[in-house]
């Protein structure tokens, strides 16, 4: 979630001051209303887009051709805390975009109110609500409010009738009510804000061009404009004086060459491409295979997140496994697959394989990936072998863990109190001399595996 409100912040800002720097004052505002909607589309897309680039690295693992020896003695204890922290959050978010909602639903009904208690005149494509009350006109959806007196006596101008008309037949009422249900998901967020800014201030350059197109008066019409004005503003309506009017006026007097229109739409392309570039790119590092003088082994160790895990070599390695559970009197329980053990069983096999099978060497991890444990919730944290809620990660720094690895859980593998896609072990420098000790000590076995026919003990929890 935290990297999804990042990168779509940081796309939703570059579209935007491009806008403003080079697009807002030319004189193209339907390609400017596309594309400040089709920059907020975009932005809320990239951070779903993953582009992987595999960069190779060199390891040299050890042999496999000796006994399973399992310590019984460093089982993973699994403790679970609580923290009310997000609890919190979530619940100050939930309440505020339901004040907000129900705000955004009473704008509405205001409006079906004034529609259904006032005379309505049915005028061209639009329907005119003729208001006891002083007014200027201002539109939502097709509707036009106006003052009931100055249309019975004919002081409206025709000019004014047609920029009400222009946001009826452009569906602008639509741009507005788009961006206001954004707000109120995202009304953490300022940009949405200037976005509404935006959006209705080229609602009015489209409905002011297409009366000087009609009029061809532009001198009378820029006189209109300031005596109509006033300092009303209404809420989720298109209307005269939402904006800055000095920016019309100046606006409808300007020219833009088409040359200079189709370079600066040119320019939107590569800009696009370096927002994917820059927030799409993932490097992913994958080991070389290497022969040793005693045999060959194939290997693939994740740096970075979405790389092939530790979890899934456990799980290779064990494939043709049977693992029968006997109790403490050696009967037999029952037979299973990896699969099928417990997340304790799972976690010491684990452990077991990374002291004995590979070679463990230390693993940095990386802010990016350490930000993604912190805050994303398709992983489940163990520190130094115990469970710990994803923000304890808070009172730590990348730099306090000097091994890590990342394994991915299959579905069929997750149970409820781990449904997490993946789960990391972090170790400190203390914690890690403890787990990955080279001495391992032999207890009597409560566990017998089968493997490739072949009978060995071996030693798991009970």
């Amino acid at each position: 979630m935290i990297n999804f409100l990042l990168e779509s912040t940081v796309s939703l800002i570059a579209f935007l001051a491009f806008y403003h720097l080079f697009l807002e004052r030319e004189k193209m505002h339907q390609f400017n209303r596309f594309y400040l909607l089709f920059s907020i589309v975009i932005s809320l897309i990239i951070p779903f887009i993953s582009i992987e680039i595999i960069q190779e690295i060199e390891n040299i693992p050890l042999a496999t051709n000796f006994p399973i020896l399992i310590d019984s003695g460093n089982n993973i204890p699994i403790k679970e805390t609580t923290n009310y922290i997000p609890i919190l959050l979530w619940s100050l978010y939930i309440i505020i975009s339901f004040v907000l909602l129900v705000r955004f639903l009473k704008n509405i009904l205001y409006f079906k109110k004034t529609i259904q208690s006032n005379e309505t005149v049915s005028y061209k494509n639009a329907t005119l609500v003729l208001l006891n009350q002083e007014t200027i006109p201002h539109t939502f959806l097709n509707y036009i409010f106006i003052n009931k007196e100055s249309y019975n006596n004919r002081t409206i101008e025709n000019e004014l009738y047609d920029h009400e008309l222009t946001h009826v037949n452009q569906n602008h009422s639509y741009d507005i009510l788009c961006i206001e249900l954004l707000k109120i998901i995202f009304w953490f967020n300022p940009v949405f804000y200037f976005y509404k800014k935006a959006i209705q201030l080229n609602h009015e350059f489209l409905a002011d061009e297409n009366v000087v197109k009609t009029h061809n008066n532009v001198s009378f019409y820029q006189s209109l404009l300031l005596n109509t004005n006033d300092n009303t503003n209404y809420y989720l309506a298109s209307n005269l004086n939402y904006l800055v009017t000095k920016k019309r006026l100046i606006m409808m007097t300007k020219t833009t060459s088409k040359k200079m229109s189709i370079l600066k739409k040119m320019v939107i392309a590569p800009m696009i491409l370096g927002l994917v570039f820059f927030l799409c790119f993932k490097t992913i590092a994958q080991e070389k295979n290497k022969t040793d003088n005693n045999s060959i082994v194939n290997s693939k160790e994740s740096t970075i997140k979405n790389n092939v895990s530790e979890k899934t070599d456990v799980e290779k390695y064990y494939e043709k496994t049977i693992f029968i559970i006997k109790n403490k009197a050696k009967e037999i329980v029952k037979e299973c697959k990896f699969s099928e053990l417990t997340e304790n069983d799972k976690k010491t096999l684990e452990l077991h394989y990374l002291r004995t099978i590979k070679s463990v060497i230390k693993v940095k991890v990386s802010s990016a990936d350490f930000n993604d444990f912190k805050n994303s919730k398709n992983y489940a944290v163990w520190i130094d072998g115990n469970h710990v809620q994803n923000s304890e990660l808070d009172k730590y720094n990348e730099t306090d863990f000097v091994h890590f690895f990342n394994s991915f859980v299959h579905k069929n593998a997750r149970s409820k109190n781990f449904p997490q896609e993946h789960q990391v072990s972090l170790y400190t420098e203390e914690g890690f001399k403890l787990t990955f000790s080279k001495k391992a000590e032999i207890a009597q076995p409560s566990i017998t595996l089968l493997k490739n026919g072949d009978s060995i003990n071996g030693i798991i929890l009970n």
